[in-house]
Formats: C-alpha cells, structure tokens, sequence
C-alpha cells in the first residue's frame, strides 16, 4: 500500500479532519498538521508535504487550504512534484492519466466535503497511461 500523507491550513482544516475521518478504516493516511484550526501558513504545510513526496517516489499527497491554488503553486516547486489543483472528475482524473500527479489540491472553501473525498478516490484509484505522456513528464 502507498503511504499517503495529508496537511492543510486553517482554511483546510476542517475538510483534512472529514477526510482522514472518511479514509480512516481503509487506508493509512499520515497527518503533518496542523493539529488545529489557529491561523498558520499554507507555505510551510506544502513543502513539509512535498518533501516527503519528492523523497518516497511511491506516494501520494493531499493538500488543502481555502483554494488548492496557494498550496498547488507552493508543492510544484519542490523537484519530482506533481500537485494538481483538482474540482471535477474529469480534471482529476486527467491529472493522474496524462500527468502523473502525485498530490492532489483542494480547496475547502471551493468544493464540499462530499466532492472532495469523490476527488480524492478518483485520484487515488486512477494509473499514469505512460506512453507519450511519460516523455513530456521527463521535459517537466
């Protein structure tokens, strides 16, 4: 089983907390925080994350603040990162298929609870395609 990991901001924290509630019994999700809901900033929580992502090539992410974009734009800074802002089925689906992300983005204030988990097993369940898409992820 891929180890997976979790963080939020404030902004996500309420939808981090549904979340691992919801996936508790079927997969090990590990949680880098924050363990509450006081003001902290997105930056720190996506490298932690990203980090961790870029150094175990066989795992998976899940990042949330109030848009996805904050912490989408701060995880694709790390090397060997893949986060995708991710808000429908189909754009989470193509975001694993044809780029390989392996940290999804949410936003709480965005999506609800219900859309997010749907998203989050879209992404877990669905494998690169490789082929020509595998070519343009080495150009990345």
């Amino acid at each position: 089983m891929k180890k997976i990991y979790i963080a939020s901001d404030h902004a996500g924290f309420k939808l981090k907390n549904s979340i691992l509630s919801k996936f508790a019994k079927k997969k090990k999700i590990i949680d880098l925080g924050p363990n509450s809901s006081i003001s902290v900033d997105y930056p720190d929580y996506a490298k932690k994350l990203s980090k961790k992502i870029a150094s175990d090539k066989s795992s998976f992410g899940i990042l949330i603040c109030g848009s996805g974009m904050g912490m989408a734009i701060t995880a694709n800074k790390i090397k060997n990162v893949r986060a995708a802002l991710c808000y429908s089925k189909k754009n989470t689906k193509l975001s694993r298929l044809h780029n390989n992300a392996n940290i999804i983005t949410l936003g709480e204030r965005l999506i609800s609870k219900n859309k997010a988990i749907n998203l989050i097993k879209i992404f877990l369940r669905t494998k690169f395609e490789g082929g020509r898409h595998l070519r343009r992820i080495k150009k990345m």
